[in-house]
């Protein structure tokens, strides 16, 4: 009889588990409805094409036609000895360590000031400051180019009549100038997104922490490190992550303005693996020529490197955790 008894329940377990899945689907039917589009349009559009080029990667194949010199790793292998790939890292890096810890600043600066209720107009600044943000990349820059280049007047003849300049400068077309141009705007171009994520969290923060350490005497200071700073601490990580990775992945902004120009000086991971998926651009793989099997090798090695800085991210925000929780 025990045997029995115990077999129903076994027997019953799963379908209870089946059953309560089934209805938590059906209860939720609409969440998954409107999340529907965004899976069909992400499988088709992003993982479709990243398991479809995979098979490019072993052949020399200039996109006309179908794939058929076969060359096997061969592409890895120039994109790992190709010089220009690693420069073209070494810029997307450079402008990562700049970009991200100046724009987080400046953006947990707006949004600590914004987040004040007693600032009058507050929504009104909060547009302005993300209005870049949603600005068409290539309407940024197009007229930045124009007012950044050496036929125009609009940036150079200001600093001409302060006498920091003793002639119009092409920011744009001089080699150890055009990659910092490019910081500068990126800043300014994305600082909106941060700002956002970082007014979220911000009202996500009890008031009552804040009321609290007033009546223990703590002072703005104090209520910033020991208040704002761990209130933050989540979504700070969660925005540092999303912060390098598109840094790094940085492409509309410099092929709009420079193409990776003047001499690659801005030439980034994102417009090498275009160059030579379309041509235009010397390397191992193409020398000039489109050569997709090339680029999308490069595509994937240079995915391999984001996950592995994604990792160590996530290795070293857990090493912090556990120290921390460790003293404490």
């Amino acid at each position: 009889m025990t045997a029995e008894l115990a077999g129903a329940a076994t027997t019953a377990a799963p379908a209870t588990r089946n059953g309560t899945l089934w209805r938590r689907i059906r209860d939720n039917r609409w969440t998954y409805a409107y999340l529907a589009p965004f899976v069909v349009l992400t499988s088709v559009f992003v993982i479709y094409p990243i398991f479809a080029s995979a098979g490019y990667t072993l052949y020399e194949w200039n996109g006309l036609g179908d794939p058929s010199d076969f060359v096997g790793l061969r592409n890895f292998r120039d994109v790992i000895g190709d010089g220009f790939f690693w420069s073209s890292f070494r810029h997307a890096a450079m402008y990562t360590v700049v970009l991200v810890p100046v724009q987080l600043v400046l953006a947990l600066a707006l949004a600590l000031v914004l987040n004040n209720r007693k600032l009058r107009g507050s929504t009104f600044y909060r547009a302005i400051y993300f209005l870049p943000a949603v600005t068409s990349v290539a309407i940024v820059g197009i007229v930045l180019k124009l007012m950044l280049s050496n036929f125009s007047d609009v940036i150079s003849q200001p600093l001409i009549k302060l006498g920091l300049i003793d002639q119009p400068v092409d920011f744009l077309g001089n080699p150890d100038a055009v990659l910092w141009v490019i910081i500068v705007v990126g800043i300014w171009n994305t600082l909106g997104y941060n700002m956002v994520y970082f007014l979220a969290g911000l009202q996500a923060i009890p008031k009552e922490q804040y009321e609290a350490a007033q009546i223990d005497g703590a002072g703005r200071v104090a209520q910033f490190v020991h208040v704002t700073v761990p209130g933050l601490r989540s979504v700070g990580v969660v925005i540092v992550f999303l912060a390098v990775i598109g840094s790094l992945q940085v492409f509309d902004l410099v092929m709009v303005l420079t193409g990776g120009g003047p001499y690659f000086a801005s030439e980034v991971v994102n417009t090498y693996i275009y160059h030579q998926a379309f041509g235009g651009t010397i390397g191992s793989g193409a020398g000039g020529e489109p050569n997709v099997g090339y680029a999308s090798a490069a595509s994937f090695f240079f995915g391999l490197i984001l996950l592995v800085l994604t990792f160590g991210q996530l290795w070293a925000v857990r090493k912090l955790r556990s120290r921390k929780g460790a003293a404490q």
